[in-house]
């Protein structure tokens, strides 16, 4: 039985695996639509979510599957005191696949070390997020046909971005990939993954807090919003959210084939001004976030 905790979790030849199933589903979505007959995905959300939690549950349901859950943690049995592993243990009777986010980090590890079905960890906190990296990468592979001598740049809350931190565990295995660090002092990547992913592989990087200096030289720009829920004070959040704010302006020097991408939900750090440029992939990527959550469940379930 696989679990998905980390995008480590797939080699680069599964990843490439899944991207040719979603290309696949994309191309003959009816050759699907009866895969996950009978079976059921749990979507346990502890935190809130929107396009995560509705993402799993329209990719079950357009694999002929069916869906059961919560959508946050006060409306389960955790609420009474319940544990996390007394739940997954619980829900695992219930359902085939159980898709689960969590505010405190491995919290998914410890589901997977209890749970009787597959885990996919659906965001822990500040720590991963494999399956929105799975859109992410298939957004890419769409973009621009290869994951390899690419320059991208990753701006806004570095720190605390579960998604910035599993994209770059993936990307990092591509040769040619480097990395543009674009954050305030505050919200900069944090240490442990400088030191062990980009300065342990080899990875070139380079940390600025000029977006507009660094646009030129990007394929990829990789905007995330400040989040609000990661503080512990107001007035930092408050002092931070504003730091950079994406507009057609800040585009002048941008490749003409510059792929823009963001995770969602947006506050204001990309302008709706931006929507319309041929540019702008971040609801491109939402739709690729179906199509590999549709991949992975076939993959995890072992469905042919």
């Amino acid at each position: 039985m696989r679990h998905l905790l980390d995008i480590l979790d797939l080699t680069p030849e599964e990843i490439g695996q899944l991207i040719d199933t979603a290309c696949d589903i994309i191309a003959d979505p009816d050759k699907y639509a009866e895969k996950c007959r009978r079976r059921k995905l749990a979507t346990l959300f502890f935190e809130p979510s929107t396009r995560t939690r509705l993402s799993f549950e329209a990719a079950m349901y357009e694999l002929g599957g069916s869906v059961l859950g919560f959508s946050s943690s006060s409306s389960s049995s955790t609420s009474k005191g319940e544990s996390v592993s007394d739940t997954i243990k619980v829900v695992s009777c219930y359902a085939d696949i159980i898709a689960m986010r969590h505010p405190k980090e491995g919290a998914p590890m410890v589901a997977s070390m209890v749970s009787g079905v597959p885990i996919i960890n659906a965001g822990d906190g500040g720590h991963n997020h494999p399956t929105q990296t799975l859109a992410d990468l298939l957004t890419i592979y769409r973009e621009k046909g290869t994951f390899e001598n690419l320059t991208i740049g990753l701006c806004g809350d570095l720190k605390f971005g579960r998604t910035v931190h599993s994209l770059i565990n993936a990307m990092s295995r591509y040769s040619g990939v480097k990395f543009v660090l674009i954050s305030p002092d505050e919200l900069k990547l944090p240490d442990y993954v400088t030191n062990n992913v980009l300065i342990k592989n080899n990875i070139p990087y380079e940390e600025t807090t000029d977006l507009i200096g660094a646009m030129p030289k990007l394929d990829i720009l990789y905007m995330t919003r400040v989040q609000r829920e990661r503080f512990f004070n107001e007035q930092d959040y408050i002092r931070l959210k504003d730091s950079y704010i994406l507009t057609p302006d800040k585009l002048e020097n941008a490749k003409s084939d510059l792929c823009i991408m963001h995770p969602l939900p947006r506050v204001n750090e990309i302008s709706v001004a931006v929507d319309n440029d041929p540019r702008a992939c971040y609801f491109k990527q939402v739709l690729n976030g179906k199509y590999m959550r549709m991949a992975l469940i076939l993959k995890l379930l072992e469905v042919e």
